[in-house]
């Protein structure tokens, strides 16, 4: 009886500490702020294919609402073939959030002042 007793108390610790080291893991995967509305509301804006163009205002709103940084950082090679990154810079310029001229975004080095427009 006490070894059925010891046994079920390890089995609910191992499952309790499976649960915090899983949904800590949960919390570092996430995505940034504002990040899906960015995708789906400036997405026309930035990609490869199509004209440079000005960006609508429920794309701006989506800008200023996202944490551009965060995004940045996450950004990898994949989601860069699929983007203008100069397209990027221009759009966030024009929704008054600009990227800092010698930061990188993604593997992007953002240009200076004078280069971007």
């Amino acid at each position: 009886m006490a070894m059925y007793i010891h046994t079920n108390i390890f089995l609910l610790a191992f499952f309790a500490i499976t649960m915090i080291l899983f949904s800590s893991n949960m919390v570092v995967g996430r995505r940034c702020q504002g990040e899906q509305d960015l995708m789906s509301q400036c997405a026309a804006f930035v990609r490869k294919d199509g004209p440079k163009a000005y960006p609508h205002p429920t794309c701006c709103g989506a800008i200023q609402k996202a944490d551009i940084p965060c995004i940045c950082k996450q950004l990898n090679s994949q989601m860069e073939k699929k983007i203008d990154m100069n397209k990027v810079v221009f759009v966030a310029k024009m929704c008054n959030k600009p990227l800092a001229p010698g930061s990188k975004c993604g593997d992007f080095n953002v240009p200076p002042v004078a280069y971007i427009g």
